[in-house]
């Protein structure tokens, strides 16, 4: 039922969804949106997602306006009042005094013919049918429609702003997304040891390189450049294959032109490309010369995986 609802909603937006994006996209003030209820719920997530898509909002509880909180809206402000009905008392009360402000008014409901409806500048019609609730009576339709409503102003405002990921970064720099948005190969590697062997360097030698820095391989370097890696899947096939193995060096078992990955890449797309050639370490460069290994383990502690 609701999903149904939520395929109506395009059949439903009219030329007041344009000029209330535009509204608010050349507002110099900031939304302040407004409900009562669940209605004031999904208020509060439409201000979340705003706030981090850069356009300034901030939720005002249609009970308290009326007792104090209606110093929020400034000149300025663009207000979003959500009803399903349109008639509740606290909206009947709370809207003349934001048209006495001459502050512009977006209504989001699902009756166009309600009080709400008839005051506001701006309709953006929700109108459901029918409540997923069997009795008909507990919000749920009808609130999924007004979080789609405020989803998609949000998006079309994003993309008015021409709002980039490195943008969503500044907005969302801790947890996960975070570090996914800015996290860079370098931040993780420089924290590393540097595991590295020349190509004539000893099996013995190279054994006690990978064991010492702990990252299950070594790169081989030439003038500190990549010509190799050693793993420590090498070494055990080397172990299956040769009886005596005191006279091998690296070059003997390394693997020429290894996968790497640039210093100043992104973290998440060191993860793409271990993922794509199923490894676990990658070798790293900067301007050209090696810098480093960035393992599996290191994007799984930082929750990049």
């Amino acid at each position: 039922m609701e999903s149904k609802a939520i395929s109506n909603l395009s059949s439903l937006v009219t030329n007041d969804f344009a000029e209330a994006v535009e509204l608010i996209y050349k507002s110099k003030g900031r939304v302040i949106i407004t409900g009562i209820g669940k209605s004031a719920i999904i208020a509060n997530k439409i201000v979340a997602t705003l706030n981090s898509t850069g356009t300034p909002a901030i939720f005002m509880h249609a009970a308290d306006a009326i007792h104090g909180d209606l110093g929020l809206i400034l000149k300025d402000d663009v207000v979003i009042c959500i009803s399903k009905s349109g008639n509740t008392p606290e909206i009947k009360v709370l809207v003349p005094l934001i048209k006495s402000a001459n502050n512009k008014m977006i209504a989001i409901t699902g009756n166009t013919e309600s009080f709400l409806g008839q005051q506001a500048d701006y309709i953006l019609n929700t109108f459901v049918e029918k409540e997923a609730c069997p009795n008909n009576l507990a919000p749920t339709t009808s609130t999924t429609a007004q979080l789609v409503i405020g989803d998609a102003l949000a998006v079309c405002l994003l993309e008015l702003r021409g709002f980039s990921s490195k943008d969503f970064a500044k907005y969302h720099p801790g947890g996960a997304l975070g570090k996914k948005l800015y996290l860079r190969v370098h931040d993780i590697s420089s924290v590393n040891q540097k595991p590295k062997v020349t190509a004539n360097t000893s099996i013995k030698e190279v054994i006690i390189e990978i064991s010492e820095k702990m990252l299950g391989v070594t790169a081989v370097i030439e003038n500190n450049k990549i010509i190799g890696i050693i793993t420590d899947g090498d070494l055990r096939r080397m172990l299956s294959k040769a009886d005596n193995f005191s006279s091998l060096t690296a070059k003997d078992i390394m693997s020429a032109n290894p996968k790497r990955i640039a210093a100043d890449a992104m973290a998440i797309d060191a993860k793409e490309l271990m993922e794509n050639n199923d490894i676990s370490q990658l070798l790293v460069e900067e301007n050209g010369l090696y810098a480093g290994v960035v393992h599996i383990h290191d994007l799984i502690k930082e929750g990049i995986i």
